[in-house]
């Protein structure tokens, strides 16, 4: 890109986000929240407060032990589903809750994984 396109593509930024600024600066809702932002500043500041404190006293569960961060919240995950696979060669049975079984893996190994989920019992 040229020099010069490069220039007029930033100029015509310029100006689009001028026009959002002045729009901003109109409204209404803004307004209320500048003002709304610096009572509660003066307010803080007069006791002495953050808003690390004011958070603190309104939702204590939402910072961990050092004030820093939310403690993260645990999932519980739902427990595994047994798996029964049946030789149809030997007429063997597995059951597992994972593919981390020694005998499943021979199976794979020799027949193809795909050949052996068929061989799963529902």
């Amino acid at each position: 890109m040229s020099k010069l396109a490069e220039f007029r593509q930033l100029e015509k930024h310029l100006a689009e986000q001028m026009a959002q600024l002045e729009a901003l600066k109109g409204d209404a809702g803004l307004a209320e929240e500048i003002k709304f932002e610096e009572k509660l500043r003066n307010l803080l500041g007069e006791y002495g407060k953050s808003l690390r404190d004011v958070i603190a006293i309104l939702d204590p569960a939402s910072l961990n032990r050092k004030g820093a961060a939310p403690a993260p919240i645990k999932a519980t995950r739902r427990e595994r589903v047994v798996k029964v696979y049946k030789n149809p060669h030997t007429g063997e049975t597995i059951e597992t809750k994972g593919g981390n079984h020694r005998q499943l893996k021979e199976w794979k190994s020799e027949f193809g994984a795909d050949t052996v989920e068929s061989w799963l019992s529902k």
